[in-house]
């Protein structure tokens, strides 16, 4: 007796879906809700879980082919009728461990392919940055193997069983497309350690056979992310830190250490210096490959300036109103919601509000139409050790401060971890950017494609200003709109922005809708 696996439920108006990947093949062992397959829509991307535990007897809609809703996908066998289940082909690459000579400690146990996950829609390839594992090496199921980097987010590529990383198909630098296999993993492998580093050298001189001249040079190892924006907080540089993890990895705590150590003593300088040389310069600087992340990043923010027809307005607000909310409401919001009251919530209102009033900024340039969204999915950009990402709170205008809040403080997490999906960066209508974490007095955010607004967030400063006729000090806040001018006039993008101040100078209006 099988389970039929069906399509799930695509949501309002989707009438079909392309199988993007199997993470499973026949014969497979899966549990109840493991992910079994993804499917991609022209609007979202769907897992698939197992409704059962079982074994995967067949596939009945192969990776490519396009299915209707409730279409059959696989049928799932009961996990004790796994020995009359057709056995899945031994894959023609074979491990290393197989190929290990007669008399060696040959590890035994099924071969299990490690391919690359789902990397999202239009991501049609990655690249491979770190191994965290080396061939010969035990894993555990789910245990990290390596890192994949793509032109939107880093991918983590779980082991897929139990075993020995017998080989490593795809070496570090290695450009792979959305349906490689990466490694092989000996399932259940047993054997000496002399067969596992044995299998671990031949397999390592296999990928080096096959690499280029890039991937031929002996590379650093990948430190933590944590480790990565410790150091950028605390400005120190790689040399100055010593990595107590695998390889020399720098890990969070190695950068405390280096920040609490005694700065050494400088040496004396040489009677006579000599004159410094080209040459000298060129040993002193550092070349580094930019990675995928921060290639996109820098072609998108060319290209918004080449297209978009770029303006700035700028304006300024007096935050004493929201301050003086916080301060009285702030432990009473935090013990019912369990989350802090910060001001971004406050600045997603506003802009919401104001989106209501000038429609324009919250629109896109599509072709020769304009395309007016009547709902606001807001972009809040977040600083990463890998570059700058945009997650995005959707319905923000349906959304409540603490559910605005608790949103941002998950995506930014997320977003500092590398841990960002696509479907979550995807679809912003506006987008908000706060520079005055870091500082920033005033500046002009570059928009974000295909929006036609940003808002720049800056650093609240006290100031002398004049009210009703006397010069006092407040804590004031520079406000930069960005937007396009092809779509958006100067009337609105000053309104939009003066609605903002008003909003944020008397949160009242916001409950009041005016």
């Amino acid at each position: 007796m099988s389970t039929p696996v069906h399509v799930p439920a695509l949501g309002e108006s989707v009438t079909e879906a392309t199988v993007a990947t199997w993470f499973k093949k026949p014969g497979d062992r899966v549990a109840a809700d493991e992910m079994l397959c993804e499917l991609e829509t022209d609007k979202v991307t769907v897992e698939v879980p197992s409704p059962v535990a079982g074994i995967l007897s067949e596939i009945v809609a192969a990776e490519g082919e396009t299915v209707a809703p409730d279409a059959l996908l696989a049928r799932i066998g009961l996990a004790d009728a796994g020995a009359s289940e057709p056995k899945p082909e031994k894959p023609q690459a074979q491990s290393q461990a197989d190929k290990t000579p007669e008399g060696q400690g040959k590890m035994s146990g099924k071969s299990v392919d490690v391919m690359v996950p789902a990397l999202g829609e239009s991501v049609t390839e990655a690249t491979v940055a770190t191994w965290f594992k080396k061939p010969g090496d035990q894993v555990a199921a789910d245990e990290m193997l390596c890192e994949l980097e793509t032109d939107k987010v880093s991918v983590e590529v779980p082991a897929p069983a139990s075993g020995v990383l017998a080989e490593i198909l795809a070496g570090e630098g290695t450009t792979v497309d959305a349906k490689a296999r990466l490694a092989i993993i000996t399932e259940g492998a047993s054997g000496t350690q002399s067969a596992a580093a044995s299998g671990a050298q031949a397999a390592q001189e296999t990928v080096l056979k096959n690499a280029g001249p890039e991937e031929m040079r002996p590379r650093d190892p990948e430190d933590a992310p944590s480790a990565r924006k410790a150091m950028a907080e605390a400005g120190l540089n790689r040399d100055q830190v010593q990595g107590s993890g695998r390889d020399g990895r720098v890990m969070k705590e190695d950068v405390a250490r280096a920040v609490s150590a005694p700065a050494p003593a400088s040496a004396p300088a040489p009677a006579a210096a000599r004159a410094p040389s080209s040459a000298d310069d060129a040993r002193r600087e550092e070349r580094v490959k930019m990675t995928r992340l921060r290639q996109t990043i820098a072609r998108r923010l060319k290209d918004a300036q080449n297209t978009a027809a770029m303006l700035t307005t700028y304006n300024e607000a007096d935050m004493s109103g929201i301050m003086a909310l916080r301060n009285e409401y702030k432990d009473a919001f935090e013990k019912k919601h369990k989350v802090k009251l910060g001001f971004m919530s406050f600045f997603v209102k506003a802009c919401c509000h104001a989106l209501k009033e000038v429609p324009e900024v919250n629109a896109e340039i599509d072709g020769t139409d304009i395309v007016y969204k009547n709902f606001v999915h807001m972009g809040v950009a977040v600083g990463t050790p890998s570059g700058l990402v945009v997650p995005v709170v959707r319905d923000a205008d349906q959304k409540s401060f603490a559910t605005i809040e608790k949103e941002i403080a998950e995506l930014g997490a997320k977003g500092r971890d590398g841990k960002l999906s696509m479907a979550e960066m995807q679809g912003g209508t506006f987008t908000i950017s706060n520079g005055g974490v870091y500082g920033s007095l005033m500046s002009s955010p570059i928009l974000n494609p295909p929006q036609s607004g940003i808002l720049g967030m800056h650093k609240i400063q006290d100031r002398p200003v004049v009210v009703g006729g006397q010069i006092v000090i407040r804590p004031m806040m520079y406000l930069a709109l960005s937007y396009d001018h092809r779509i958006v006039d100067g009337k609105g993008a000053v309104t939009f922005l003066v609605r903002v101040k008003e909003a944020l100078e008397d949160p009242r209006r916001l409950l009041m809708d005016l």
